[in-house]
């Protein structure tokens, strides 16, 4: 998996890219031409990350990478309060 540099935009280390992308925890189709997906999963620490990646037909490249917002979270897994 490769990490665009617009992925560090946010100040997320490659390493903990890399750590959520293999422990995520959900994901959704976002769209296609070409197909884009948004994951969640934990960084190195435990935080979890939201991640945009786009599947270039057999190669990987993540475009966006920050901490999980609010209302992300709360479109994925519903309202927690």
């Amino acid at each position: 998996m490769e990490i665009h540099e617009s992925a560090l935009r946010h100040g997320v280390a490659d390493e903990d890219i890399d750590h959520a992308v293999a422990h995520s925890i959900t994901w959704v189709e976002l769209g296609d031409d070409p197909r884009r997906y948004l994951l969640v999963g934990p960084d190195r620490a435990g935080n979890l990350l939201e991640l945009v990646v786009l599947d270039l037909g057999g190669e990987e490249l993540v475009i966006h990478a920050m901490g999980l917002r609010r209302s992300t979270a709360q479109e994925l897994f519903g309202d927690e309060s």
